[in-house]
C-alpha cells in the first residue's frame, strides 16, 4: 500500500492555484505567437525562428509546471518565487529577439509580479519584483533589432497596433486571473473569520461542560447521604405516620436527581465518541414526548400531527437542547406550548416550538443562541449549548418573537437511509 500524502493548507492553496497560473502562461503564449503572425505581415522579423520556438517551449514548461503543482504541490512558497522569476527570464529572452524594450509586448513582464503580489510573502514579492525591473533594464541595454531591413513606417504603425493589444490582453488576463486569485483569497479569509469564531464558542461550550461535570461529581457524594438518611428515616418512622409519604416522595427526587446525573455523564461520553443515531423522525418526536412527559408531567404541550417519517441523525445531546428549549418555552407560557415538525421544501426536518410567553420579545430574530445572556425566564446558557449542539449536526436554531408569543424553529438535516435504520424499521 503506498504511503498516504499529507497536504499543508499552503500545498492545497497551491494547488487550487496551479490552473491561474496555466491559464496566464498560455495566454502569454498565443499572444506572443499572435504577435509574430501580425508582425510578419507588416516586417520580415530578423530570429522569426527563435521567436517560435521560445513560445513552444514556454507552453510545454508551463503545461509540466501545472503538473507538478497539481499533483506534487510545493511545501514553501519559495519554489513559487522561483518559478515567477523563470517567466520572467523566459518572457524577457523572447523579447530580446523581438526588439527588447522597443517591442510592445514589454509589458507581460508585469504579469508574473502582478501573480507574485497576489501569493507570496511581502519579501518574496519583492525579490520578484526586483528580478522583473532588472529583466526590463537589460532589454534596455541589450537587445536585437527587429528586422535587418528599414521598415521605419510599418515598425511605428506595428508598435502602435502592438501598444492597443497589449494593454487589452494585460488587462483581461490581470481581470481573469489576479482577479480569481484576489476572490479566492477574500473567501478563505472569510472562512478563517468564521472558524475563528466558531473556536472561541467551542471554547466557552468547554467551559460549562467543564463546570457542568464539575458539579455534577461533586453532587454523586450528597445525593448518596442523603437517600442513606431518608432510608433511615423511612426505616425508623411508625407505620401510619404521615411522614412516610413525604419521605418516599423525597426518595423518588432524589432517584430523579440521580438518574439526571447518569445521564449527563452518558450524554458526555457520547458526545465525546461523536456517536449519532440515525432514526426516523416521527421516532425521535415520539422519544422527545416521553421525555418532555416524564420532566414536566403537568404541563400543557401540544404534538401536533401528524410528524413525517424522514430519517434524521440525532445524539442525546441533539435531545438535550430540544428538551432546553421545550423547557424554556414551559417557563414562558405554562398554559400553553405547541410542537410541530415537518419535512421543510429545502429537504431539511423543521421542529417548530410556539407558546405564548414573551420571553424573546426584544430578541432580534436570527440571533438566538449566538452567545450567552441573562435572562429571568431561563433564556441564557440553555440555549447557547443548544443552538452549539444543533449547528454541530449541521442544523440551525430560529427565533421570532411577536405579541402573541414566541415562535423557535429548528432546521435539521435529511440524512439518507442506513443500514440501522432499515434495521430499526424492521
Amino acid at each position: 500500500m503506498p504511503a498516504m500524502e499529507w497536504l499543508t493548507h499552503s500545498q492545497t492553496g497551491f494547488q487550487q492555484t496551479a490552473r491561474y497560473l496555466l491559464g496566464m502562461r498560455l495566454a502569454i503564449v498565443a499572444l506572443q505567437l499572435i504577435s509574430i503572425a501580425v508582425a510578419e505581415t507588416m516586417v520580415t522579423l530578423a530570429h522569426r525562428a527563435e521567436a517560435v520556438i521560445l513560445p513552444l517551449a514556454y507552453g510545454v514548461m508551463a503545461t509540466l509546471a501545472w503538473l507538478w503543482f497539481t499533483r506534487r504541490p510545493p511545501r514553501s512558497t519559495q519554489a513559487v518565487s522561483l518559478v515567477l522569476i523563470v517567466d520572467l527570464l523566459l518572457i524577457g529572452v523572447w523579447l530580446y529577439l523581438t526588439g527588447g524594450y522597443t517591442n510592445p509586448l514589454v509589458s507581460l513582464l508585469l504579469l508574473p509580479i502582478a501573480v507574485a503580489i497576489v501569493l507570496l510573502p511581502l519579501g518574496q514579492s519583492i525579490a520578484v519584483t526586483v528580478a522583473g525591473v532588472a529583466v526590463y533594464t537589460s532589454l534596455v541595454i541589450w537587445h536585437t533589432p527587429v528586422t535587418h531591413g528599414h521598415h521605419n513606417a510599418n515598425l511605428a504603425q506595428l508598435h502602435l497596433v502592438g501598444m492597443w493589444v497589449t494593454f487589452a490582453t494585460t488587462a483581461a488576463i490581470l481581470l481573469l486571473v489576479v482577479g480569481a486569485l484576489a476572490r479566492r483569497l477574500r473567501q478563505q479569509q472569510a472562512q478563517l473569520a468564521q472558524i475563528r469564531e466558531t473556536l472561541l464558542r467551542d471554547e466557552q461550550i468547554i467551559a460549562l461542560g467543564l463546570s457542568a461535570a464539575a458539579v455534577a461529581h461533586r453532587l454523586g457524594t450528597p445525593l448518596n447521604t442523603m437517600t442513606l438518611l431518608v432510608e433511615e428515616m423511612k426505616s425508623a418512622a411508625p407505620v401510619g405516620d404521615p411522614i412516610t409519604d413525604d419521605l418516599a416522595l423525597m426518595e423518588s427526587q432524589l432517584g430523579l436527581c440521580t438518574t439526571h446525573l447518569q445521564q449527563l455523564s452518558s450524554a458526555a461520553v457520547q458526545a465525546k465518541t461523536a456517536q449519532l443515531e440515525t432514526l426516523p423522525a416521527r421516532d425521535w418526536v415520539a422519544r422527545l414526548r416521553e421525555s418532555a412527559t416524564l420532566l414536566w408531567p403537568g404541563a400543557a404541550i401540544e404534538w401536533r400531527q401528524p410528524v413525517p417519517d424522514c430519517p434524521v441523525a440525532v445524539d442525546a445531546t441533539l435531545d438535550q437542547a430540544v428538551l432546553n428549549v421545550l423547557a424554556n418555552a414551559v417557563t414562558a407560557s405554562p398554559s400553553w406550548v405547541a410542537v410541530a415538525a415537518s419535512e421543510g421544501a429545502d429537504g431539511r426536518l423543521e421542529l417548530v416550538v410556539e407558546d405564548h410567553g414573551d420571553g424573546l420579545e426584544s430578541t432580534p430574530e436570527g440571533t438566538l443562541g449566538d452567545k450567552v445572556v441573562s435572562s429571568e425566564n431561563g433564556l441564557g446558557v440553555g440555549l447557547f449549548l443548544s443552538n452549539a449542539t444543533i449547528q454541530r449536526l449541521g442544523g440551525t436554531l430560529k427565533a421570532r418573537g411577536s405579541a402573541d408569543g414566541t415562535t423557535i424553529i429548528i432546521e435539521l438535516p435529511i440524512t439518507a437511509a442506513t443500514n440501522g435504520l432499515a434495521g430499526e424499521q424492521a
